[in-house]
């Protein structure tokens, strides 16, 4: 009880000249937000009976302060090294970007582009246009639409293809995936109807023959 005491009020703590300082050079609920979790931390320390006198000095907690509002102004996003063996990693931001894009991110992702503007007619366009051309050449396809995950380019596959009619699945591939997005609940949605065949570790062409 007596080291709780000795944590300072939140209101002090902003009067200190250094957090003064701080202030001057960031958003005052950014630095109240610094401060408030400091002092959560400390009295956490003390209710475990963990902390001495010296943690409670205002260096110690000035230092404190400087190191949380740091951590709240740092990138959410690191980089990292990929050392699991997997080359393209969903949890670790799948496939790097190759160096040679680098001069074209720096052209057009940091001013006004024609993302969706119609250079030829003047008019607004469409921002699926730029890929689609290139994905139809690739694949030969009649058509492509780009979606950000595998989740909504079944979903769109299925609902466009196979609403009402059956679609096979082996059991072993009734996975959920990021997102908490189900293979099941994926195919509801859609409208077609799931035929699960196989086992769950093995599923044999002869067994999709039989329905």
């Amino acid at each position: 009880m007596n080291l709780l005491k000795q944590i300072p009020k939140v209101d002090k703590v902003l009067s200190w000249e250094g957090v003064q300082t701080l202030l001057e050079t960031h958003p005052r609920p950014v630095v109240m937000k610094a401060v408030r979790n400091v002092l959560e931390v400390l009295r956490a320390i003390v209710l475990r009976e963990e902390g001495d006198a010296g943690l409670f000095t205002d260096e110690a907690i000035m230092k404190r302060v400087n190191r949380e509002l740091d951590e709240i102004n740092s990138l959410n996003l690191k980089r990292l090294v990929n050392g699991t063996g997997v080359v393209i990693h969903t949890n670790l931001g799948r496939s790097p970007l190759p160096e040679s894009v680098r001069q074209t991110l720096n052209e057009i992702a940091f001013g006004y582009s024609n993302l969706e503007f119609d250079l030829a007619t003047g008019e607004r366009g469409s921002r699926y246009a730029h890929v689609e051309e290139i994905l139809c050449e690739l694949t030969g396809a009649e058509a492509a639409l780009v979606v950000n995950n595998n989740a909504a380019a079944v979903l769109l596959a299925l609902s466009s293809l196979a609403a009402g009619r059956e679609v096979i699945v082996s059991r072993g591939e009734l996975v959920e995936i990021g997102g908490s997005f189900r293979i099941p609940d994926v195919m509801r949605q859609s409208g077609a109807i799931l035929r699960e065949v196989g086992a769950t570790n093995r599923t044999h062409l002869k067994t999709t023959a039989l329905l």
